[in-house]
C-alpha cells in the first residue's frame, strides 16, 4: 500500500513532517560540517557530501529511536500515541527519502529554512499536545 496508516503503508501523514525535518536537519548538518572540519579547509562539494551523510545518519538514528518508542520504551502512553510500529518500507526507505528530499530542498533553496521550522513546530505542537494519537488524520480522511 502506498498511502495510509503507518503500520501498513509506505507513506503516511507524518511523511510531511519528515520532509520539513529534512530541511532543518540539512541546516544542522551544514553547520556541523563547517564547525567540525572548518569552512576554509574543504571544498564546497565535499561539504555538501559530508552534509548529506550527516543528514542520512540523523534520519536513520531518528528512525531507530522512533522504533523503540513505538514498542513502549518510554511507556504505554507514548506507545499508544504512536499507534503501532511502522511498516518496514516506511521506516527504512520512504521516511528517510523524505528527509533527504528536505536536504535537497535546503541545498537548492535555503530560504525555506524558517518556513520549515515554523511548519514543523506548529505541526509537532498540534499533533503531540492537542490530539489523542498520531494517526488520527488517517481516521478522518
Amino acid at each position: 500500500m502506498i498511502w495510509g496508516l503507518k503500520t501498513e503503508a509506505a507513506f503516511d501523514v507524518w511523511s510531511i513532517e519528515h520532509l520539513v525535518m529534512g530541511v532543518s536537519v540539512a541546516w544542522f548538518a551544514s553547520l556541523a560540517c563547517k564547525k567540525l572540519v572548518g569552512e576554509e579547509k574543504i571544498s564546497p562539494a565535499l561539504q555538501t557530501k559530508i552534509s548529506f551523510i550527516i543528514t542520512l545518519l540523523v534520519a536513520y538514528m531518528w528512525e531507530t529511536l522512533e522504533h523503540y518508542l513505538e514498542i513502549g520504551l518510554w511507556g504505554q502512553a507514548v506507545k499508544f500515541w504512536l499507534q503501532g510500529v511502522e511498516h518496514w518500507s516506511n521506516r527504512l526507505i520512504f521516511d528517510n527519502l523524505m528527509v533527504i528530499t528536505g536536504w535537497y530542498i535546503y541545498q537548492k533553496e535555503n530560504k525555506m529554512l524558517w518556513f520549515a521550522r515554523a511548519f514543523s513546530f506548529i505541526w509537532l505542537f498540534v499533533h503531540i499536545f492537542v490530539f489523542p494519537h498520531s494517526m488520527y488524520l488517517h481516521e478522518i480522511f
